[in-house]
């Protein structure tokens, strides 16, 4: 049973509400962007998946993990807006008419946006 539950841990990758907030977050993506060589990583943490939150030793490792459909699930789950504390309010019935608000509020504003951009 313990050795199950190492491998489990040992390749436990970050999960999409915390690499949402990395990417969200510009101070954390200029630090992941800048290749500080950090000797703790693979190749220096030069070759570097932001979406997946992986370290490869080589590019070419890199190039095929993006090719790949794990990858590719990862990036299409990081498009969708994450649930927040505000959702699981209004789901239970808690603050349900700003939450509301808030959202088409929201939505409004990016109709506008993009109103604005077609037109430019």
């Amino acid at each position: 049973m313990g050795s199950i539950r190492r491998s489990k841990t040992k390749r436990r990758t970050r999960d999409l509400d915390q690499i949402h907030g990395d990417l969200r977050n510009p101070r954390q993506l200029l630090q992941l962007k800048a290749l500080i060589p950090d000797e703790d990583r693979p190749a220096l943490g030069i070759y570097h998946c932001v979406e997946c939150a992986k370290y490869f030793e080589q590019e070419h490792n890199l190039r095929e993990h993006r090719r790949g459909k794990n990858h590719k699930r990862r990036v299409r789950m990081l498009k969708e807006e994450p649930y927040s504390q505000k959702e699981a309010d209004a789901a239970a019935g808690i603050g349900c008419a700003s939450f509301y608000e808030a959202r088409e509020q929201k939505r409004v504003d990016e109709e506008e946006q993009r109103k604005m951009e077609i037109e430019a």
